[in-house]
């Protein structure tokens, strides 16, 4: 096991030093191996191919390190993945741009997905169609994060993680808000009818 993880790791850091300087798409599984002086077949027995080997990055570097802390909410896992984002956003800039079939964003989507879910049941726990909410959540929780790590801009995770509660909150609460004041005016004019 010992053996099998120090050859991931190989190959994954051959991967980031790769990345650097050339577009994933342009990387081969070739380059990645002569890298770090390793074959082909070494390359196969640990990975399908390299969109697992960045999902294994992520995997290992996060998910299994969070595993071992405790989160109050949601909220505190997200900002733990924008402050791993942010301490690794030269690398993530490129793997978020990886598009297609197992690519990173694909894999990223379904580790976001619980966290939706989790926070709908916080906030609102006997909401209808729920898995309908939980996509739409999903989808914009991913388009948020890309767009801060993609541009240059350099916000804080614990400051983009903040603005981005305060707007969903700003927003959930002016729409109720609207919606209690439009339902209690349809019903004044049904009762003057």
């Amino acid at each position: 096991m010992a053996d099998s993880n120090i050859t991931k790791k190989a190959l994954a850091n051959a991967l980031k030093e790769l990345m650097v300087s050339t577009s994933f798409k342009d990387i081969g599984i070739g380059a990645i191996c002569e890298k770090c002086e390793m074959n082909r077949k070494s390359f196969y027995y640990h990975f399908k191919d390299k969109y697992d080997l960045v999902n294994w990055i992520y995997d290992t570097e996060f998910i299994q390190a969070s595993k071992n802390k405790e989160y109050d909410t949601a909220w505190d896992f997200l900002q733990d993945i924008c402050i791993y984002f942010y301490e690794n956003k030269s690398f993530y800039r490129k793997a978020l741009k990886i598009e297609g079939q197992n690519s990173f964003s694909e894999y990223f989507r379904e580790i976001i997905m619980p966290i939706s879910a989790s926070y709908l049941r916080e906030t609102i726990p006997d909401i209808e169609n729920r898995e309908f909410y939980v996509k739409i959540l999903t989808e914009a929780f991913i388009s948020w994060i890309e767009k801060w790590i993609l541009e240059r801009e350099d916000i804080r995770p614990e400051q983009f993680v903040h603005d981005l509660k305060f707007c969903i909150g700003a927003v959930s609460q002016k729409m109720v808000k609207k919606e209690t004041g439009e339902e209690a005016e349809n019903r004044e004019q049904e009762v003057s009818q």
